[in-house]
């Protein structure tokens, strides 16, 4: 069992020795362990050597220059210089924020990014202006359309986070594909099987393989199948694609670089790297603050005592089940499984840093 303190003091100095300036690291280390905070183990720590491996292969720029190219007073283009998406990410939210406090609401497209974490770590950080944050990022294609045998699409998340008054955050943040593939690696860890209706094999028929996308398979959009409205997931996935990516200049669809780095980039990419889009909308853009969340409270207290299925059960709001294991792990600290502690060990060897 590791305290997060000491998690982030690990991974900050893996940053740093990857050639990271001082703020970056410190940026790059609270934006995941921020997911391992949240009970989103497939994209905290576990992702760490992923990202070094990366780095080594030339694909991640540890001291970008993330700028601008191009702007209006509600909207810009980022270029993210190809650092790190955990730097990229809040760099870009925080543009979305400063133009939205001009001007209302704020819009911002993203290139030439990496894997920038949690999607609710960059949507959240517009709770502490009163704003709604929206944040969205494409990602390796591992997800095949509905009736398609390719991987087309990322996991493609979507995260909304919406402040309230009295009571915790409305904050969603979900993958448009049934599971991440970092959940098929957690199952990988424990020797474990998919369940139905996550992956199919290299014909298009559903498996419960955890290692069927190396052997040519697909992760599922969200809803599995059509006939339980996996078009529907599709959707969702494309739009997070184009917002992202078509929109900002990034690649997209199966061109999207891939996460790990032995498999190579596409020669003909149309783009540039990954893609995000953030959005903040200031809440007294719309009405008083005091009024809004007045209502967010009752809107989120009457949804909690909705009558449950199960007398054992009681209605969550979304961020609700993170918050609550956010709280456990600040108090108790996180337990990691043995792969993952080892993958650490692995790196503070190579990097002669003590864990």
């Amino acid at each position: 069992m590791y305290t997060h303190i000491q998690l982030k003091d690990f991974v900050f100095k893996v940053f740093m020795k990857m050639g990271c300036p001082t703020e970056q690291a410190e940026l790059a280390s609270n934006t995941l362990i921020s997911a391992d905070l949240r009970g989103v183990d497939s994209h905290g720590v576990a992702r760490l050597s992923g990202y070094v491996r990366l780095w080594e292969a030339g694909r991640i720029n540890p001291n970008p220059k993330i700028e601008i190219v191009h702007e209006t007073p509600s909207t810009a283009v980022v270029n993210g210089d190809a650092g790190l998406g955990l730097v990229v990410g809040p760099a870009s939210m925080k543009i979305a924020m400063d133009k939205a406090r001009n001007v209302g609401t704020g819009w911002v497209s993203v290139k030439n990014s990496n894997h920038f974490g949690i999607a609710g770590y960059h949507s959240m950080l517009a709770l502490k202006e009163d704003m709604i944050g929206i944040s969205m990022t494409n990602a390796s294609p591992l997800v095949a359309p509905t009736w398609s045998k390719e991987q087309m699409l990322g996991t493609n998340p979507i995260a909304v986070a919406i402040p309230a008054g009295n009571e915790p955050p409305f904050v969603a943040d979900f993958a448009t594909a049934t599971a991440a593939n970092g959940k098929l690696e957690i199952l990988q860890r424990k020797g474990g099987k998919a369940p139905t209706g996550w992956v199919q094999d290299k014909e298009g028929f559903s498996s419960t393989d955890p290692y069927e996308l190396k052997n040519g398979g697909a992760l599922l959009p969200l809803g599995s199948d059509r006939e339980h409205g996996s078009h529907k997931g599709y959707c969702l996935g494309s739009i997070v694609d184009i917002f992202s990516a078509v929109l900002s200049g990034a690649s997209y669809g199966p061109w999207a670089p891939p996460f790990v780095s032995f498999l190579p980039v596409a020669d003909d990419m149309p783009g540039e790297g990954l893609g995000h889009f953030f959005g903040a909308m200031r809440i007294d853009a719309f009405q008083p603050k005091d009024h809004f969340k007045s209502h967010m409270d009752q809107w989120i207290k009457r949804f909690r005592s909705a009558s449950a299925v199960d007398d054992q059960e009681s209605v969550l709001v979304p961020g609700d089940p993170e918050r609550i294991i956010e709280q456990e792990r600040i108090n108790t600290g996180i337990d990691l499984l043995k792969p993952v502690e080892d993958d650490l060990k692995s790196l503070a060897e190579k990097f002669e840093i003590i864990f």
